[in-house]
């Protein structure tokens, strides 16, 4: 996980902001689908 969407991910815990918790969390589902789909390509 990089280090900016972990800052952000803290920030959004720590604010309480579940609009930016979930918004934050399917973009990280999203990412994370699509690498695995391309690390198993290769």
């Amino acid at each position: 996980m990089p280090k900016w969407f972990k800052r952000q991910m803290l920030n959004a815990y720590a604010n309480k902001d579940v609009r930016q918790i979930r918004l934050l969390n399917q973009c990280w589902f999203f990412y994370h689908s699509k690498n695995l789909d391309a690390t198993q390509e290769n």
